[in-house]
């Protein structure tokens, strides 16, 4: 009976699981409470019936017991004769001191205080949760996207007045040391499913302390140096994440103006279609406009497989989100079309394809940016410490570090520095010398992003928006090696869908992946009006785990 009482209080086998463990305290103190002073009354109505000779209502007897219990009143029954009546009297009275330091303890400190000694306390029952250790990032941004998708989780935080300001705010979140094996157990490492921890050199010590406690634990370990990912995956580690390194990988990614058809497209791509990615700068006409009402929408050469919006990847989109300044449009047409249409989104300046790249900041994001930029790209590196990848040593808020690294003969600046004021400092300095540039920044805070883009910027990633949103596609089953899904496209056959519009088969369309057009006689079409027939070759665009399923459906 008290291992029944003890999963109910835990919340293992409570009906209401989505209570706090405070909560649940409390009503089980009511009903203990409750409980006493009904038995009290029974007791008392029966010995004043047959101790005392009194014939009394059960209700009065119930209000002599109160009385008694919160010491207002000793009863209207007093004295008694019988010994026997006088003890239980005393002993009523007892009870009501014990219960009355119980609930100043139970219930006015707490409440005053506003957080209990034991946040765990406030926790609610868990089971296959997601224990976060020492997010290091904006703990805020982090959980509130994991609410958003409803992934249970808790975090522990190792700073009390964080912790306590977290739960205050209505976040799972419980201090203490998450190397600790008594932390980790008051964060029911037993029922959890993933672990993810963000503590810097600690990381592997909470690694090896959580895979001790639960050997099923699925751990993701973020790192700032991605020179740890072979000893973090060899204490036990099944995903290393460098956020900034892969935010520096996008960020050079996004100088290159086209992105080939895969090969799964079969050798290559049919007639002259492409992928490309349409950049909307704050000052293009399509910023602020619903999707549906762009352009790019209803183009008669032109399929919209998705968007890049918020930092999120909406495939299909939306058509009525609107489009935001930093929106990337990913479509699919000929090289012309899209060209014409990325002009027009550029705004001002207008997209080229960059030959001559000047990388500013050589840590992790900056060593990344380099990699990630195609062969026929001349790129100059500039860093504060002389390094082995470094072209140019100096001071980036120094306007001329930045000259003699070439930037007025450069198309575009990729700022990767490690401080926030710093990025925007370079990201003004880069635009008063030299007007035509495309300026691709990072920076660590989500709120430094509007300001980036008054500074000059072009195209702004935040760490905290990219760690967390990264973080949400693992505990979905998401790659986490990329900081974008990478789309994937592919030819299928046309008899599963023989007879239907284009139009038709977009609207049955599950929320991953897009039909893109149909191959007919080695032509591309994309009209939404025409008939798939028996012969036909749907081109289908999605993600690796959505093309999957989609292969396993209909291929």
């Amino acid at each position: 009976m008290s291992n029944n009482w003890s999963k109910w209080f835990t919340g293992e086998d409570s009906p209401i699981p989505w209570l706090t463990r405070r909560q649940r305290l409390i009503i089980a103190y009511a009903v203990v409470l409750v409980s006493v002073i009904l038995f009290y009354s029974v007791l008392y109505n029966y010995g004043m019936r047959t101790l005392e000779g009194h014939d009394h209502s059960l209700f009065r007897s119930f209000q002599t017991v109160v009385e008694t219990m919160t010491t207002t009143g000793y009863g209207a029954d007093a004295p008694w004769s019988s010994p026997l009546m006088n003890t239980f009297v005393v002993f009523m009275q007892l009870t009501g001191v014990a219960i009355g330091f119980a609930t100043l303890r139970v219930l006015v400190i707490p409440l005053f205080e506003r957080a209990p000694l034991d946040l765990s306390d406030r926790l609610t029952a868990k089971d296959d949760h997601v224990i976060v250790c020492e997010y290091r990032r904006d703990t805020g941004v982090l959980l509130d996207e994991l609410e958003r998708l409803n992934v249970d989780y808790v975090l522990i935080e190792s700073d009390t007045d964080e912790a306590k300001q977290l739960s205050d705010d209505g976040y799972q979140a419980i201090h203490g040391d998450p190397e600790t094996v008594e932390t980790l157990e008051r964060a029911m490492i037993d029922e959890a499913g993933t672990l993810v921890t963000d503590a810097g050199d600690r990381n592997a010590s909470v690694v090896l302390t959580a895979r001790r406690l639960n050997e099923t634990l699925r751990t993701v370990a973020f790192t700032d140096s991605p020179t740890h990912e072979g000893a973090l995956k060899q204490v036990g580690a099944d995903t290393v994440a460098s956020p900034d390194a892969l935010i520096g990988h996008r960020l050079g990614q996004k100088t290159n103006a086209w992105s080939e058809l895969p090969k799964s497209l079969d050798d290559a791509a049919v007639g002259d279609v492409r992928i490309g990615e349409v950049l909307v700068r704050r000052n293009s006409p399509l910023a602020g406009v619903q999707i549906e009402d762009t352009i790019v929408a209803d183009h008669s050469d032109l399929t919209l497989v998705g968007a890049w919006i918020d930092g999120d990847l909406r495939l299909p989109p939306d058509p009525t989100e609107r489009v935001t300044a930093n929106s990337v449009l990913i479509v699919v047409g000929p090289e012309e079309t899209i060209a014409d249409v990325r002009e027009l989104a550029a705004g001002v300046r207008p997209p080229r394809r960059h030959s001559n790249v000047v990388i500013a900041g050589m840590g992790a994001g900056g060593r990344a940016a380099r990699d990630a930029l195609d062969r026929d790209v001349d790129a100059t590196t500039i860093d504060r410490e002389d390094g082995p990848r470094v072209d140019v040593t100096g001071d980036l808020r120094d306007p001329e570090t930045l000259e003699t690294a070439g930037i007025e003969d450069a198309s575009a600046l990729v700022v990767t520095v490690e401080n926030d004021s710093t990025a925007l400092l370079v990201v003004a300095i880069a635009r008063t010398l030299t007007e035509d540039l495309e300026i691709l920044v990072r920076v660590d805070d989500t709120a430094k992003s509007p300001a980036a883009f008054d500074a000059g910027a072009d195209y702004v990633l935040s760490t905290q928006r990219v760690s967390a949103r990264l973080l949400a596609r693992e505990l979905r089953g998401e790659d986490v090696l990329t900081p974008v899904s990478q789309l994937r496209v592919i030819r299928t056959p046309g008899d599963p869908f023989r007879g239907e519009s284009l139009a038709e088969v977009r609207d049955g369309t599950r929320d991953g992946y897009v039909f893109v057009g149909v191959e007919r006689d080695g032509a591309f079409l994309a009209d939404t009006t025409i008939r798939i027939e028996s012969d036909d070759r749907l081109v289908v665009a999605g993600t690796d785990v959505t093309i999957r399923e989609f292969e396993r459906q209909f291929a």
